[in-house]
């Protein structure tokens, strides 16, 4: 299987406040919010949703193709991504802007508060599948929106089965955007809280997603994943960490995961189980680029809490 992941391609700057956000959150001064928090730490670190799908999909042994746009400061994250397994030979760098960028503040509940700069990314349309030549598979995860849409319409002309990622973008998107990449893909995956916008803006219940998507995945944090599909729901476990490091990227190493299984060709219960490990493994580390393990390591830890594939 040639899979090619399209997505933000981003650096990220990531702080940690020790505090609770919530307890500085006044409701009934809502109609004008005044809030700055004092952090302990900030790491630099490469991101952006499709690097670090592609990282974990590496990981497990793949060659994904990474496709999208970087600005002028991306040489050193190209030479690091090549190393690791991800060819990078469809991104495009845009010389006279700078990468995109997350600043992202995480609490000490885990809850995060997040800025994003567009930088390259909003180049992503000047793209095209008609270049990503053999692709078979690919996951349009959070970009510009304009290009998730065009990349969708072009996967859906040109037979390549793809994942709707929509991600942060369902914020963004109208309802009419949303539905249109729901058309004619092979799954769409979303987490609960994405979930329950889709709904709203196009006013889709479950079974019409499911007229339009070949399967339906729900992400629910530590309570694990759902699968909907031919009128069945099944769900899947997380894997309980050893530790919590950082949530950042923990959703884009599921997704690794997921595209692993499918390049396998296993069961979707089996894709979201391999998602769960890989999720685990990005949970424990800072970033969404930190955590590394052989494939006889990721086994090991997909067995004992699964059983044999």
């Amino acid at each position: 299987m040639s899979t090619v992941v399209t997505g933000s391609i981003a650096f990220d700057y990531l702080m940690s406040f020790p505090g609770k956000f919530t307890e500085h959150i006044l409701p009934e001064h809502m109609h004008r919010v005044s809030l700055s928090f004092l952090v302990d730490s900030m790491d630099k670190r490469r991101g952006g949703c499709a690097p670090n799908i592609a990282y974990t999909l590496a990981l497990l042994g793949e060659r994904p193709r990474l496709m999208g746009t970087a600005g002028q400061d991306f040489d050193d994250y190209r030479r690091w991504l090549e190393a690791a397994g991800v060819d990078t030979s469809l991104v495009r760098q845009v010389d006279d802007k700078f990468t995109a960028s997350f600043f992202c503040s995480t609490d000490a509940d885990s809850n995060q508060i997040a800025s994003f700069y567009t930088g390259a990314m909003a180049n992503a349309a000047e793209l095209s599948f008609r270049d990503a030549a053999g692709a078979t598979m690919a996951i349009i995860s959070p970009n510009d929106p304009q290009a998730m849409v065009q990349y969708a319409e072009e996967c859906r002309a040109l037979g390549i089965s793809y994942i709707w990622d929509p991600g942060q973008q369902c914020a963004r998107m109208g309802g009419d955007e949303l539905a249109a990449g729901l058309r004619g893909s092979a799954i769409t995956i979303v987490n609960d809280y994405e979930y329950e916008l889709i709904k709203q803006k196009t006013g889709f219940d479950e079974d019409a997603i499911l007229v339009k998507a070949g399967a339906l995945i729900v992400t629910r944090g530590e309570h694990g994943s759902t699968i909907y599909q031919d009128g069945r729901e099944i769900s899947v476990p997380a894997v309980p960490p050893s530790r919590i490091v950082d949530p950042t990227g923990v959703g884009d190493a599921f997704r690794g995961g997921l595209l692993k299984g499918l390049a396998i060709e296993a069961p979707l219960d089996v894709c979201c189980k391999l998602g769960s490990v890989a999720a685990t493994f990005a949970l424990e580390h800072l970033g969404g680029q930190s955590h590394a393990y052989t494939w006889d390591e990721f086994m090991e830890r997909y067995e004992s809490q699964f059983g044999p594939i």
